[in-house]
């Protein structure tokens, strides 16, 4: 069974929390929205840094994030996007959903070229958001004991 081309609720979490973990290390707001490409029915998610008014580098890979029933991820860096306006960006890259065998997702660089493919989301983000779990109780209860143990320097000397 194929998946829909569409991302998951889990895959949609997972990006918006990159997009936030984004603007943390950049210091920046980070937008991250999933765009429908309806003709060709795939969704894939861009990454992009809002530009300023003076920001005029042609240089810069340009992209309009937001606008009208956008489907943001994450908290925006902060940024208000609610009016509906579309927010002129710096393109950083993209996911794309594929329909490939053995490949849900293609990420695509700033120039727009393909520049990795596999099915696994976390091999194409640049951190490792997986949640940790937590030691069971019974461990936290042997790491105590160890602490308090005969080793333990005595607190009353």
């Amino acid at each position: 069974m194929t998946l829909p081309l569409a991302f998951t609720p889990a895959e949609a979490d997972l990006l918006g929390r990159t997009a936030d973990a984004l603007c943390a290390y950049l210091g920046r707001p980070v937008i991250a929205e999933i765009v429908s490409e309806a003709g060709d029915g795939y969704e894939w998610a861009l990454f992009a840094l809002p530009l300023a008014p003076q920001d005029d580098d042609e240089d810069k890979p340009r992209v309009q994030a937001g606008g009208p029933g956008a489907r943001f991820l994450g908290n925006c860096g902060g940024l208000d996007l609610s009016d509906g306006q579309a927010v002129d960006c710096e393109f950083l890259w993209a996911i794309q959903l594929s329909d490939l065998e053995g490949v849900r997702y293609i990420k695509v660089d700033a120039q727009g070229e393909e520049v990795a493919w596999t099915d696994a989301l976390t091999d194409l983000l640049p951190f490792d958001l997986q949640d940790a779990q937590a030691p069971a109780d019974d461990e936290e209860d042997e790491d105590d004991e160890e602490e308090d143990g005969e080793d333990a320097p005595d607190r009353n000397a």
